[in-house]
């Protein structure tokens, strides 16, 4: 780790020393003001390369929105993905203390706990909006920070980067028995559920996707929809790309805090981060939004990627093994029981509001527009 690749966020400012000068002797000089006291130094990991889109650069917002806030208070030191600590270690580091926060997607820490699937990808789940009304209003919040309390970790939520795209593949899927064999990369239950299939999913760090499937390590890989895998290159290694993916329809973002760490701020600075995290969690969203939207017409005009979509019939096969996937970690543990109850809950309400709001919008839309 060297110093010229570290980011350091600093506050600008302090308060100036005033004086008032007393008129006579027998009255006492105005006593100067205190300077302000220098700024609380963190530290936060992330499991991204430095600079990445989306998930990087919004790290690196919430950073700076939280020394705004706090109006110069809590400066953050950034460490990207392997600076500080390697990409999968960041939650421990975070709950031992050897950082302070860390920047991340709650999946890579399901060894903690099976529970933390609901809080990043859910086959066949919520989508991004529906997923953070339930977080905010629907008790899953609640229930998040009692999954990390035993690990002496507070969790924020920072966001989505919307509906996952299913992966690039150099070969179609045409059926379900053409995901034997298949070396995969892809986190999470969508792993799991392809297994079942008979493919060999293949968990690596971000930063090394693209070096697996130039190398063929891997056949094909999952990472994260348009914008993110054109800049990653994976483009050049795989001729087809299926979307939309049915593993995450909404995947979560997340701030980690140590909780010691987070106690030790105060009620105001606490609130600072909170209003930091809230606020990082509805830029990303639109940020990987628009990004994707644009990263999109250009994958196709600019980059010839053949864009599948898989058939109905491999997605009801996906849909059975999901279910039966999430039957089976919802017994794994009381709290995973009770997450996983609220979580499927909601889902069902919100599966029947959809066709009579998004959904029907987007259905209405497509008919009027052609």
């Amino acid at each position: 780790m060297t110093t010229s690749r570290r980011r350091f966020l600093s506050a600008v400012g302090g308060a100036g020393a005033t004086a008032a000068a007393a008129t006579t002797a027998s009255v006492p000089l105005a006593a100067p003001a205190l300077a302000r006291q220098a700024p609380k130094q963190l530290t936060m990991v992330t499991t991204w390369p430095v600079n990445a889109p989306g998930v990087g650069v919004n790290a690196d917002r919430f950073a700076q929105r939280v020394m705004a806030l706090s109006g110069g208070q809590l400066e953050i030191r950034l460490f990207p993905a392997g600076e500080l600590v390697p990409p999968f270690e960041a939650f421990d580091a975070v709950s031992e203390g050897t950082a302070d926060l860390a920047h991340a997607t709650p999946y890579y820490w399901v060894g903690k706990s099976q529970a933390l699937h609901y809080y990043t990808g859910v086959p066949f789940g919520m989508t991004a909006v529906e997923f953070s009304a339930w977080l905010r209003f629907g008790g899953g919040q609640g229930l998040w920070e009692e999954v990390y309390a035993p690990f002496g970790v507070v969790p924020f939520y920072a966001g989505s980067s919307g509906t996952q795209a299913g992966g690039w593949f150099n070969k179609e899927i045409a059926t379900v028995e053409d995901f034997q064999g298949l070396k995969f990369r892809i986190a999470g239950l969508g792993g799991e559920v392809l297994r079942r299939l008979g493919a060999a999913p293949v968990l690596t760090p971000p930063g090394e996707i693209m070096p697996a499937l130039a190398a063929g390590t891997v056949d094909g890989a999952d990472w994260i929809g348009p914008w993110n895998d054109i800049a990653f290159g994976l483009h050049r290694f795989a001729r087809y790309y299926y979307m939309p993916g049915f593993h995450e329809p909404g995947p979560g973002l997340e701030v980690i805090f140590n909780a010691a760490a987070f106690r030790d701020l105060g009620d105001e600075l606490q609130e600072a981060v909170r209003t930091a995290a809230w606020a990082t969690s509805l830029e990303t969203l639109a940020d990987f939004t628009y990004h994707n939207i644009v990263a999109f017409q250009a994958m196709l005009d600019e980059h010839g990627v053949e864009v599948r979509r898989f058939p109905d019939a491999v997605v009801e096969r996906l849909g059975e093994e999901s279910r039966i996937v999430l039957e089976e970690i919802a017994a794994s543990d009381a709290v995973t029981g009770r997450v996983h109850a609220s979580y499927m809950d909601f889902l069902a309400l919100a599966r029947a509001y959809a066709p009579h709001g998004e959904q029907g919008v987007l259905n209405m839309r497509s008919l009027a527009f052609g």
